[in-house]
């Protein structure tokens, strides 16, 4: 609440959440609801905000990878070394946000994007780079819907 009123003053106004797009189905909330109720809750305050802020001219999106991402989670809590070759590096999801605050605020709002499709849209067509060490298809992230994986040219394995 303390941005809000800098925010309102910028030319190009944006809040980016990192959040999965809201996709209800039994299988995200089986094993481990209260985690999939505070990712969701996250995607609900893009709702919110998006609509609350669109006035004022700022956006407000989410941003989703498709695949897991090589961080210390992936590495320590969500399957060590293995899936950790299966992950892209951070980069993607930096280049993605980056792409994201550069597209008009007043234009581009209340979406969940996900990363590798918005630098698709950016001409990106070669993922290679942020997924260095991969030998086989990746392991996709937790939470996206099913038909994210079926559009996807990319070799991206749902292991949840």
């Amino acid at each position: 609440k303390m941005c809000i009123p800098h925010l309102k003053l910028a030319q190009n106004a944006h809040i980016l959440n990192l959040a999965p797009p809201l996709d209800m189905k039994a299988k995200w909330f089986r094993n481990h609801v209260a985690y999939t109720m505070a990712k969701f809750g996250m995607s609900m305050c893009t709702l919110g905000m998006s609509a609350e802020f669109a006035k004022d001219g700022i956006a407000v999106n989410s941003l989703w990878p498709i695949s897991t991402i090589d961080t210390a989670a992936v590495r320590n809590l969500l399957g060590g070394a293995t899936v950790a070759a299966m992950s892209r590096l951070p980069d993607i999801m930096a280049d993605a946000a980056h792409a994201i605050f550069m597209r008009p605020a007043r234009e581009t709002t209340g979406n969940f994007y996900i990363d590798e499709e918005v630098l698709r849209a950016e001409g990106v067509s070669d993922f290679s780079a942020y997924a260095p060490g991969a030998t086989g298809p990746l392991a996709g992230d937790f939470f996206v819907p099913d038909e994210v994986f079926a559009r996807t040219d990319s070799k991206i394995k749902s292991i949840y």
